[in-house]
């Protein structure tokens, strides 16, 4: 079982790659988030992959990320979604989007992926949301702060928590999907130094 492939990126596609490896060419099927995100053909790149293996076919699904090829293989494990769908969904939401969608049942926010319907999303969420980590899901580009996904709602509905996950509450209480608070605060510079105040009325700024 093939676990990585480091290589030089030959061609981009639109829904995948292919990267040389010692003079052999992988067509690796990956999302369009890692498109996005791959250098100028020509230059190193390492994916790890998932090989789906069929009586008629052998495909490599290859990522940017360790994490990203997780969520993957937890997307295809679920019932009624394949390879294609969980591509879909990689591609319409960051791997941290995803998580964060199926703690909060934010089957909207699934279903933004095409192909996926809402009893699919609906799927997705009841056959993973135990089988994710709670912490340390949400980080801005930059890495400088972590959510618990668990301060977004308490057993009492109240949140008591950081400026950040306050944040999140009150743009939550205005009628915002907690993705989309979670993104606009991900959006805002040094929210974590930020009062609450202060980060709410830069949060609301995003979101307009």
């Amino acid at each position: 079982m093939l676990a990585y492939v480091k290589g030089t990126l030959e061609e981009i596609g639109e829904d995948c790659i292919v990267v040389d490896h010692q003079g052999m060419g992988y067509r690796i099927y990956t999302s369009g988030m890692d498109i996005g995100m791959l250098p100028a053909p020509g230059q190193n790149v390492k994916l790890y992959l998932h090989m789906n293996l069929r009586e008629d076919a052998i495909t490599l699904f290859g990522f940017l990320s360790r994490d990203a090829l997780r969520i993957f293989e937890l997307l295809i494990s679920v019932s009624g979604i394949g390879p294609k769908a969980g591509l879909a969904i990689l591609s319409a939401l960051s791997v941290n989007d995803v998580k964060l969608a199926i703690l909060s049942g934010d089957v909207k926010a699934l279903t933004k992926a095409n192909g996926v319907g809402t009893k699919g999303a609906q799927r997705v969420i009841m056959e993973l949301k135990d089988k994710l980590e709670l912490d340390s899901l949400l980080q801005n580009e930059s890495g400088h702060f972590a959510v618990s996904s668990s301060i977004l709602t308490d057993t009492a509905g109240n949140e008591t928590g950081s400026p950040v996950a306050a944040t999140a509450m009150a743009l939550t209480s205005l009628g915002y999907s907690q993705i989309e608070a979670m993104q606009a605060i991900r959006r805002v510079e040094q929210a974590e130094t930020m009062t609450e105040e202060a980060l709410l009325k830069a949060a609301l700024r995003k979101l307009v």
